[in-house]
């Protein structure tokens, strides 16, 4: 019976690691890559460097994901495989467990940032999130 797979990407090493994983271990599954823009993006970078025009700032970052989906594509098709790419946008986690849940997900494979300390305290863990809350299996690739 073939299996839903899905690999959160954000084009990071470790989101290129557990799509490598998925590719070897899946390949006969249906794997779905997921970008997540992220809304709060937009108020970092307003404080950063200025308040940026709205569409700008969404024309970029659909621009950025495209280009992600591209790279997770080019990766499966060197492994001779067919992927499903899609962006969305809301909060990564919530928008991940989401997805899974629309689209009937039977595994969820991500990549770990990693962060540990206060880092991990204040900017929180998409990947435990995940973990936690989602109702079918995660693997957590570091």
């Amino acid at each position: 019976m073939t299996e839903r797979v899905l690999v959160p990407f954000d084009g990071s090493p470790l989101s290129q690691r557990a799509l490598e994983r998925a590719l070897r271990k899946h390949s006969a599954d249906e794997i779905s890559v997921l970008y997540v823009i992220d809304p709060m993006l937009a108020i970092y970078e307003a404080e950063a460097k200025g308040l940026p025009a709205a569409s700008t700032w969404y024309d970029r970052m659909v621009e950025g994901a495209e280009k992600i989906c591209a790279t997770a594509t080019t990766q499966a098709a060197d492994h001779e495989c067919d992927i499903t790419t899609a962006t969305e946008i809301g909060r990564p986690a919530r928008t991940i467990l989401e997805y899974a849940a629309e689209h009937d997900i039977d595994h969820v494979l991500m990549g770990s940032h990693g962060r540990t300390g206060v880092s991990r305290l204040v900017l929180g863990s998409v990947a435990e999130r995940v973990m936690r809350q989602a109702p079918m299996p995660v693997t957590i690739v570091r």
